[in-house]
């Protein structure tokens, strides 16, 4: 048995940013996975509590966590092509959100998604929302992965390393879309990440 994270401790309060930094490999994403509870079949939670609006997100059953996951916690990943389905349209992965945690119909989602594309700055999201993740950039992709998890209004979202996989000019573009979306939608983020500099343009606190 191998301890990953020891003595880990953490507040967020609503609308809050914390930057979550550290050297490669010291369990930032480990921290991350073991929030939204995917930590496979080799990797748990020993002890303590992970408690999100009071409650622990450790006593709740399966079908519960299910319909926490992408409502209320969402989490962005750090390759955004690893987090997208190369067989299926954005527009269709897009949808597929808000159908599968509200009771609304597929035309519904969609001006949904085709909206939310447009609050993280995509250009002509009705074209984005007909290609597959292939034909778009790197940066576009992200924002894709971004507005997937903004489509439910989370009240936490995950941020894991989101521009690692980008260039330094879209990365810059992709800072200020977290801040913003921070600002406009009042929503509680956890962004990991070694760049000190990103850190301090996004966060209010540093853990």
């Amino acid at each position: 048995e191998i301890p990953a994270v020891i003595d880990f401790n953490l507040t967020v309060m609503a609308g809050e940013t914390i930057g979550l930094v550290g050297e490669s490999g010291c369990g930032k994403s480990t921290v991350a996975m073991a929030i939204m509870q995917y930590m496979g079949t080799n990797g748990g939670i020993k002890s303590g509590s992970i408690r999100f609006k009071g409650r622990d997100l450790r006593q709740m059953s399966s079908d519960e966590l299910r319909a926490l996951r992408g409502s209320e916690i969402a989490m962005i990943y750090q390759e955004p092509f690893a987090a997208l389905n190369p067989s299926m349209t954005l527009g269709e992965q897009l949808i597929e959100v808000p159908m599968a945690h509200e009771n609304i119909s597929k035309d519904e989602a969609f001006e949904r998604a085709l909206t939310m594309l447009g609050e993280v700055h995509v250009p002509d999201p009705k074209r984005l929302m007909d290609s597959y993740p292939h034909q778009v950039s790197g940066g576009q992709q992200q924002r894709v992965v971004i507005a997937m998890g903004l489509l439910s209004n989370p009240s936490l979202l995950l941020l894991d390393e989101p521009t690692t996989a980008l260039d330094v000019t879209v990365q810059a573009g992709i800072v200020k879309l977290i801040a913003e979306i921070s600002e406009r939608f009042g929503t509680a983020q956890i962004y990991i990440s070694h760049n000190l500099g990103l850190i301090l343009e996004t966060c209010s606190r540093v853990c």
